[in-house]
């Protein structure tokens, strides 16, 4: 790229600021890309997941404040779009991942974090949902569950009993929140979704996901429900997976038989349901002793991982030619400016 078409600095961060909330879901696809990397062994590949994460999380947290303080009109508009609840599950997804290094601390400030964000954001996306809607709907679920995951994955860890019990509100909100949805979903996005169709099965893996985390929190030693209680909550969680399994058939047969392959942003959004799935299934296995589920799990991961390198590799072209077509606009701008 020529100095004359080089976008200078401020183009730079003109073009990050116009991303769209929904890029938050390329931290949540990252995060549990990581996660399920480090279920299954791959610890090197697991971190350098979660660096990647991090610095995407980072980089959308300072956009976040920037416009909430700088442009408060453009935040507002933002936030009243699904794609904004992106921010509390990829803090969620970010802090269990956290959570499984034994950085409990840093999990516990993500999880205030969203637990503080949550209430307001969500008020605004549900206050403008509508009928006939793309797969975002799902996201309301997706953060609340989030809550969950994190909650869980926390007690588990410090033996803190309370948080379970806390865990079990998003969880349980979470389901409603999903049914709701699925009644505003416009099913023909299974053909014609642009990538974020996917969270209608996505949802539902993260709710499973919650659930084995709240099953392992019981299998510490801690008391927290009767048996009765837990066989429910048993039960509930294997019925979460096998939906979510089965929206994958679904929705992985609507990509064959009306294939996209051009890359959306929202395809970030198709990579956090396959990971989610893989870190469902792995998760679900260990706790409800089903060792047969752990190669189907396995494979899911690798699945995940084969798509986030494509997605990631349609994002670079993308950005690569987004910037240098506002460098080309620049240096037009500046050849016919009068002298």
């Amino acid at each position: 790229m020529s100095s004359g078409t080089s976008p200078h600095p401020h183009h730079l961060r003109a073009w990050w600021a116009q991303r769209p909330p929904a890029a938050g879901a390329a931290v949540m696809a990252t995060a549990i890309v990581s996660v399920g990397l480090h279920l299954t062994g791959h610890e090197i590949l697991s971190r350098i997941a979660l660096l990647l994460a991090c610095a995407a999380w980072l980089t959308l947290a300072a956009n976040f404040v920037y416009l909430l303080l700088a442009e408060r009109v453009q935040w507002v508009t933002r936030a009243g779009t699904p794609g904004a609840l992106t921010a509390i599950a990829a803090t969620t997804v970010l802090g269990t991942r956290f959570s499984l290094l034994g950085w409990w601390l840093l999990a516990a400030a993500l999880l205030a974090l969203a637990a503080l964000l949550w209430p307001g954001l969500l008020l605004l996306v549900v206050r403008h949902w509508g009928r006939r809607m793309p797969g975002a709907v799902f996201l309301g679920c997706v953060a609340t569950e989030g809550l969950a995951v994190l909650g869980a994955t926390l007690s588990a860890a410090t033996s803190t009993a309370w948080l379970a019990h806390a865990s079990l509100v998003p969880f349980w909100l979470g389901i409603v929140l999903y049914l709701i949805a699925l009644f505003r979903f416009d099913l023909r996005q299974v053909a014609r979704g642009s990538g974020d169709h996917w969270v209608a099965g996505g949802a539902l893996a993260i709710s499973a996901l919650a659930g084995a985390k709240l099953l392992a929190a019981a299998g510490t030693g801690m008391y927290l429900w009767n048996a009765d209680d837990h066989a429910v909550l048993h039960d509930v969680t294997v019925f979460l997976l096998a939906l979510d399994l089965a929206w994958y058939v679904v929705l992985l047969a609507g990509e064959i038989v009306w294939p996209r392959i051009r890359y959306d942003v929202r395809r970030w959004s198709t990579v956090f349901p396959l990971g989610m799935t893989a870190a469902a299934t792995l998760s679900v296995a260990a706790v409800v002793d089903a060792p047969w589920l752990d190669a189907p799990g396995r494979a899911l991961v690798w699945i995940a991982v084969a798509a986030w390198l494509a997605v990631a590799a349609g994002a670079v072209v993308s950005a690569r030619t987004e910037l240098r077509s506002a460098g080309a606009d620049a240096g037009t701008v500046r050849s016919t400016a009068p002298r």
